[in-house]
């Protein structure tokens, strides 16, 4: 009887303010249920695991009932980034859509909060996002880490451009009760795009647990210049090469590139093949951290995660001066912002020669991350977002 009750007052809810309060009233005893709305296989993309996922246990804690539903299958995130199998791909992406009218049309209605990371499909338009808010009349939380209004054209994604259909992201922002929006640039995007709530929500890491700094560290007897991040952001260490060339010519150091595809760069360096379970001890190597960009609104999108790691470990960071890693690097604290050349050329060269320069800004980076930008400190943030939203 209570189920059909709070059907039935789900359904009312939008016609009258009386249906919310009764739903509250009857579902006292029962926990809130949050749907996440993802596009990757758990445990797989870095956005995801560290924007959801992570989170998942205090969700669980403070008396949540969840579900998360991918679009992707495992054996589609295995091929989607391979040459070729158009096929399979084709075949997968009809699958994650059938999923997607199924869950849509047939389960959201059953949960009290819908949380949507990034988008509900891939491709297309905003179809499953339109049935929600004005089928269902529900609200959902937006949630999102990158420029993903911009079309980005690589080799691996150029045959589906035609599909992504960009220009929804603004149609998302505005239909969503709150968005989360990884940085500052992000969140103005959202307002002028109509969004009633748009909430700075940074993509964080977990500094209890994962991102933990050894009682002792083995100094490098020649320092270690370090970058992290995928195939889509290693185009951005083009920009830094010609530095770290004049940089080297007269203070060596040894360069690690951390990736799920070698650079191709002109200039010696280790290159480290990506792996989850292996990032924190490669980051442990690293004495510098770098985060190098161009001005573009692409650029502008990005959260400074590389950043976020860095610091958690305790490495200064030196990057580009965009409007994300400013609020996260306080500049000549716990890293450099570097607006030229000469600046990025100065802020290497003096921390290569300065180890005791580093040790200082590094723990600084450090206490930053743990007040800012840790899991610790964001969790009861997303527990208030979902107890508001409805």
């Amino acid at each position: 009887m209570q189920d059909k009750l709070c059907s039935f007052y789900t359904n009312l809810q939008p016609l009258s303010a009386y249906g919310s309060l009764f739903m509250n009233i009857i579902q006292d005893n029962k926990p809130k249920k949050i749907l996440f709305i993802v596009p990757y296989p758990l445990g797989t993309a870095p956005s995801q695991r560290f924007r959801v996922e992570q989170f998942l246990p205090a969700i669980q804690k403070a008396g949540m009932a969840w579900h998360i539903k991918p679009f992707f299958s495992a054996r589609a995130w295995h091929i989607l980034y391979k040459k070729g199998s158009l096929p399979g791909k084709g075949l997968e992406i009809l699958k994650g859509l059938a999923k997607r009218f199924w869950l849509i049309l047939f389960q959201v209605h059953r949960y009290d909060v819908i949380f949507i990371h990034r988008e509900a499909a891939p491709l297309g338009p905003p179809l499953f996002e339109w049935i929600i808010r004005f089928i269902w009349r529900r609200k959902f939380i937006l949630d999102f880490d990158d420029a993903i209004w911009v079309p980005i054209i690589t080799r691996e994604n150029k045959g589906a451009m035609a599909l992504k259909c960009f220009w929804k992201v603004k149609y998302l922002c505005k239909w969503a009760g709150i968005n989360l929006a990884g940085n500052n640039y992000l969140a103005d995007f959202a307002i002028s795009s109509g969004a009633s709530k748009a909430i700075f929500f940074p993509t964080v890491v977990d500094t209890r647990n994962r991102f933990v700094i050894p009682g002792s560290n083995t100094k490098n007897r020649k320092p270690v210049i370090g970058w992290t991040g995928s195939h889509s952001t290693i185009h951005y260490l083009n920009s830094c090469i010609e530095v770290l060339q004049k940089v080297k010519e007269k203070t060596d150091f040894t360069f690690v590139v951390i990736a799920d595809k070698k650079p191709e760069i002109d200039i010696a360096y280790e290159f480290v093949a990506w792996n989850k379970y292996s990032e924190i001890e490669c980051l442990k190597r690293f004495d510098i951290g770098i985060m190098p960009l161009k001005h573009t609104p692409t650029s502008e999108g990005k959260c400074g995660f590389k950043l976020i790691q860095y610091m958690a470990m305790g490495i200064p960071a030196i990057a580009d001066d965009t409007r994300a890693n400013s609020d996260i690097v306080d500049s000549g604290i716990n890293g450099f912002i570097c607006h030229t050349d000469a600046d990025w050329q100065h802020a290497i060269t003096l921390l290569l020669q300065d180890e005791t320069l580093r040790k200082e800004m590094g723990e600084k980076a450090r206490k930053k991350v743990e007040a800012h930008f840790s899991l610790a400190s964001r969790e009861g943030q997303l527990l208030e977002v979902l107890n508001c939203i409805s």
